[in-house]
């Protein structure tokens, strides 16, 4: 009985984050993410529309933490990993976390499957949309990879960040 009033308020939470527009997303969890002395994920839903909040919500926190340097590039590696995370995981919601530690900054996204990226070496020509996700990823970040969890996989890139005197 337990067991089916905790899966039930779990499918309500959910449904709850699922109905939740993109604006109430940010208002929600901006704050949340900017906390550098309690590093954490925030639930978002796993569809299209997620991938502009996701590069808002890292473009917030890197302008709370003064690293505007690398705005762009943390947005564009950012869309790539939800983008790819809405694709491919069959889950209702991914992760996001965004980390700071001593020389580095690290965004993780975390979704159900634990099938593993692999990065597709593509032709040159034609140019397709797709395909070339990780191949950004490598070119851009200075380290990235795939972690496997208890439920899922966590996808990250990590770039090398300055540290203030």
């Amino acid at each position: 009985m337990v067991a089916e009033a905790s899966l039930g308020s779990f499918q309500d939470s959910l449904a709850a984050l699922e109905r939740l527009s993109c604006d109430e997303l940010e208002r929600l969890y901006a704050g949340r993410l900017c906390d550098r002395t309690t590093p954490g994920e925030v639930r978002l839903p796993s569809r299209p529309e997620t991938g502009p909040v996701a590069r808002r919500l890292v473009l917030a926190v890197l302008g709370a933490w003064e690293l505007h340097q690398h705005l762009e590039v943390c947005e564009l590696l950012t869309s790539e990993l939800v983008a790819n995370a809405v694709r491919h995981a069959a889950g209702r919601t991914i992760g996001l976390q965004v980390v700071r530690k001593p020389g580095w900054l690290r965004v993780e996204v975390r979704d159900s499957s634990r099938a593993l990226p692999c990065m597709i070496l593509a032709e040159p020509l034609p140019v397709t949309e797709r395909g070339r996700g990780l191949q950004v990823v490598d070119d851009l970040a200075d380290r990235w990879g795939a972690d496997l969890l208890p439920r899922g996989k966590g996808v990250w890139f990590e770039l090398k960040v300055r540290e203030r005197a």
